[in-house]
């Protein structure tokens, strides 16, 4: 994106108060989205961004400058301002030759985003609409979007390290409200990943809509749900949010390293049902949360974080490595180029276990089933948690039976890990349009076979 003869200049003015390793981030970033709202386009969005950073460690602090303008003038002054934290730290160091990294892992997309015309994008939106709308009379509102990115990242530092990734992603939601005697219900569906317009050829937007439209016709005839302690069994897919965010995030090392993590200190010890191996893999392709290289230029890598219930590994950036010793896991991901990066999931799930989902549903004498899960807050230091249930039903006798409305699970995912009794052989990913907040966003894919919780609480309004 710039002249190596540049990165070297700016990674040596970084260098030159002594800090110990410099770091180069550029970035340049396309979008567009389409947003559908009740058959009319209220919102349509095209844009770039291009902008890089510059980032000096200093024994285990590190400061960073970041800039808009990839001139060499405005690059030399993020650097000074960078060095400038670093001052005194150690003696000034050269920066060696840099030599670009490659990895074997193809995120290549094989249908180019601008073989669909912008209007033809817009045509696909109303479509979905129709279709919700088409379903059933009772569908009030219906809201569909389209968003693909096109990021580009080049990372360099000055132990020589060159690495490039190209980060192409394409998601539609469809969001469609059912209303009968003054209730609603709210569905929300997506599809997407790291892929080009292949991702249609296997999977239908249009059919997205009708299945939102479906569930929340469903959740019509929905009755309270009961509240109190009873056997859950969490959906495949999707259901791994709850994973993600009650016990992912407390795997993240900067959690780990300051001590505010529930599983500091534990690798090698019984942290989960025998039943649970959990994994984090930033190299599945067409998957949201897959990289090449995270945002530091390490290669991404399949990291096995709880294996048989025993806890192996946690999720390492750059900077919390260096604080203790340790290699990165490729985990270190940023929002943009105007922020440093941090430990961050990729594409986070329990693996299959080995028992029949239906299995597993005969075996609830009365519980809730979970079909899809909402929006939900979890202490990442506690791993306690309150998520909503958008889609539930109630277990009776070994049957799905029921729908049922305003349920919320409320518990303790360390807890729950140990709990889990069990886990189903059909292990699934989400559908490809998950982002992650931790103060910066960042795309991520979920995932679980169907499992089961013998006791959960659950708040509902019975």
């Amino acid at each position: 994106m710039i002249p190596h003869e540049l990165v070297q200049k700016v990674l040596h003015t970084a260098l030159r108060n002594g800090g110990d390793l410099a770091e180069v981030y550029l970035e340049n970033q396309e979008i567009l989205t389409l947003n559908l709202d009740d058959g009319k386009l209220e919102k349509s969005t095209q844009g770039n961004d291009t902008g890089g950073g510059v980032r000096v460690f200093y024994g285990n602090m590190a400061a960073y400058a970041y800039t808009d303008d990839l001139g060499e003038t405005a690059l030399l002054e993020a650097a000074s301002a960078a060095a400038a934290a670093s001052h005194g730290a150690s003696k000034s160091r050269t920066t060696i030759d840099l030599t670009r990294r490659q990895h074997p892992v193809d995120l290549s997309i094989q249908k180019d985003y601008d073989l669909m015309p912008l209007a033809e994008k817009a045509a696909l939106l109303r479509q979905m609409d129709a279709a919700a709308r088409g379903y059933h009379s009772a569908i009030r509102q219906v809201r569909a979007t389209y968003n693909q990115v096109r990021r580009k990242v080049w990372i360099y530092n000055s132990d020589g390290v060159w690495a490039e990734d190209d980060r192409n992603f394409i998601e539609f939601t469809a969001e469609v409200v059912a209303e009968r005697d003054g209730l609603l219900q709210s569905i929300r569906k997506g599809m997407g990943g790291q892929i080009g317009l292949e991702l249609m050829d296997g999977r239908s937007p249009i059919d997205l809509a009708v299945q939102a439209a479906e569930s929340a016709v469903i959740m019509l005839e929905s009755r309270p749900a009961p509240a109190g302690e009873t056997t859950v069994v969490i959906t495949n897919g999707w259901g791994g949010v709850l994973f993600h965010e009650a016990c992912g995030h407390a795997l993240e090392a900067d959690f780990i390293t300051n001590g505010s993590s529930a599983y500091s200190g534990l690798v090698g010890q019984q942290v989960a049902s025998p039943l649970i191996t959990a994994i984090d893999d930033g190299t599945i392709p067409a998957r949201r949360g897959s990289l090449r290289f995270d945002d530091e230029g390490t290669p991404t890598q399949r990291t096995v974080l709880i294996e048989n219930g025993i806890l192996k590994e946690y999720m390492w950036d750059l900077a919390e490595a260096r604080k203790v010793g340790r290699q990165s896991t490729g985990n270190g991901r940023r929002q943009s180029y105007q922020f440093m990066p941090m430990p961050r999931m990729t594409n986070t799930f329990i693996d299959r276990g080995r028992h029949n989902p239906q299995e597993i549903i005969s075996s609830v004498k009365k519980g809730i089933f979970v079909k899809n899960l909402g929006g939900g807050q979890a202490d990442h230091a506690s791993g306690d948690f309150v998520f909503s249930v958008t889609e539930g039903y109630m277990i009776e006798d070994g049957h799905i039976t029921t729908p049922v409305r305003g349920a919320t699970l409320v518990g303790n995912g360390p807890k729950v890990l140990k709990e889990i009794d069990m886990v189903g052989d059909d292990l699934a990913l989400d559908g490809g349009y998950g982002t992650c907040g931790k103060l910066q966003s960042a795309k991520v894919s979920v995932g679980q076979p169907t499992v089961r919780i013998p006791k959960l609480t659950v708040g509902g309004t019975e």
